[in-house]
């Protein structure tokens, strides 16, 4: 994968950085983390462009990396520095903005109903449903396009969680992420169907590929989910981001194939959106009560911070299908200018 291109100080300031050693830079001084600071907080930090694809481009260090970047950078000290400054910028915002409901008791069937409740499909204009119903050639490929920063590489951060959990909990994602990494079957990975789909659709199907074209809010989708699993302190978020994720992923990608079918591709294509109609009906109980509700019962403190992680998937989600549907209506594409 290619080092995307920057959009602004920040991505420009660590671009210089990467293409260098570790050992042959400079330490990131506290002038350096000033002007980082300064340009995190000057706009808001989930729909800005240079913060969200600088932040990316630090997490991708812990996943497949950049060609040419030393493996090295990944643990370096000073760029861990740098990165805890857009982390903050980001996590400040996510909890000045996300609508989180009241805590409820730290109970199995107590919290699994406050996130069935919270994921409860409703009314009115969905992404899915103008996939089912009105999308064209060119906006389902956008679709997939916008899907593919996580979905090419599906349940990496959520894995995160694993090695923090224990008991219960821990065996419910255990069970949720073997059947995404396709159950010992490389072929029946989930980011190796999609990558068919992507194919299908006359798509490049290589990770990072499109990132260039794709907006602050869908980078900041995936990038919530990082911030979420890389840090032991929020690995009640993340099982509850895991736990929304499922609750709102089988009825949706029922009407996704329902649209590709429309469109007229193959199994070929649609296979990913069918399997994830029967997998995730179940998943949405094995993260919604064994895991989340197990872990709140585990750890009673950390209920609030389960429904905070269900909370910021549902509201990202929400930013991204908002301005997918806008760009659309509006007639205009949904991605960045290549």
């Amino acid at each position: 994968m290619k080092l995307p291109a920057p959009r602004g100080p920040l991505g420009a300031s660590l671009t210089d950085l990467l293409v260098h050693p570790p050992r042959d830079t400079d330490a990131v001084d506290e002038e350096v983390l000033t002007r980082w600071r300064d340009a995190a907080t000057t706009t808001d930090p989930i729909t800005d462009d240079d913060l969200q694809l600088t932040l990316w481009t630090l997490y991708a260090l812990h996943y497949r990396g950049f060609d040419g970047v030393d493996d090295a950078w990944e643990w370096d000290p000073d760029l861990l520095r740098l990165r805890r400054v857009l982390e903050d910028a980001f996590e400040s915002a996510l909890l000045d903005q996300v609508p989180v409901p009241a805590p409820t008791a730290p109970e199995l069937e107590a919290v699994a109903a406050a996130l069935f409740a919270m994921t409860a499909p409703v009314p009115g204009p969905s992404v899915a449903r103008y996939v089912s119903r009105s999308a064209d050639a060119t906006q389902a490929e956008e679709f997939l396009v916008h899907r593919s920063l996580y979905t090419l590489m599906e349940a990496d951060p959520h894995t995160w969680a694993i090695p923090r959990l224990t008991g219960a909990p821990k065996a419910a994602m255990v069970e949720v992420q073997s059947d995404e990494y396709g159950g010992g079957r490389p072929d029946r990975m989930h980011s190796a169907l999609f990558a068919c789909t992507m194919r299908g659709a006359g798509l490049v199907d290589e990770y990072g590929y499109y990132v260039d074209r794709l907006p602050a809010v869908t980078i900041a989708a995936l990038n919530v989910m990082s911030l979420f699993g890389l840090h032991r302190r929020w690995r009640g978020a993340i099982a509850g981001h895991l736990a929304a994720f499922e609750m709102t992923s089988s009825l949706p990608n029922r009407l996704y194939g329902d649209g590709f079918r429309r469109l007229g591709h193959d199994e070929g294509t649609t296979d990913y959106f069918d399997e994830h109609v029967e997998a995730d009906a179940v998943h949405e109980q094995i993260a919604g009560r064994d895991l989340a509700g197990r872990l709140a019962e585990q750890e009673p403190d950390l209920v609030g911070d389960i429904l905070f992680g269900a909370a910021a998937c549902l509201y990202l989600d929400e930013l991204v299908g908002r301005h997918l549907l806008d760009a659309w209506s509006a007639g205009a594409s949904s991605l960045r200018a290549p």
